[in-house]
């Protein structure tokens, strides 16, 4: 994944596939589905052309708070756009949550996520 976090390869998934995945945008939920979240959406296609699906990483604002007063980082664009991507590869090499539209990862999770940053 490197430190691009708006256009990454992801996989292989449990079928051997990789995924191209495109960030679309970032925006708080409460003004499009009324959820207290930051969603992050991405676009995943399929390298050799297959299937392209949409998915929606939705990161609890108050586990967000809770991680950024624990790690002393700032709550930001970026820090959000890294927690997302690393969550969405994690979907797409375990295939955990991957029928899903909208994922939302547990706090341990972004604590995981946050320690790789």
């Amino acid at each position: 994944m490197g430190d691009n976090y708006r256009l990454f390869d992801a996989g292989p998934d449990p079928f051997g596939r990789t995924w191209r995945v495109e960030f679309r945008w970032l925006q708080n939920a409460i003004t499009i589905r009324h959820s207290d979240s930051v969603d992050v959406k991405f676009v995943i296609a399929e390298r050799d052309g297959g299937d392209r699906q949409e998915k929606v990483v939705a990161l609890m604002h108050p586990a967000l708070l809770q991680l950024c007063e624990e790690t002393g980082r700032a709550l930001t664009d970026p820090f959000c756009m890294k927690l997302a991507g690393l969550h969405l590869k994690k979907v797409i090499e375990t295939e955990e949550d991957f029928e899903k539209t909208i994922i939302t990862p547990a706090y341990h999770e972004l604590a995981a996520y946050a320690s790789e940053i």
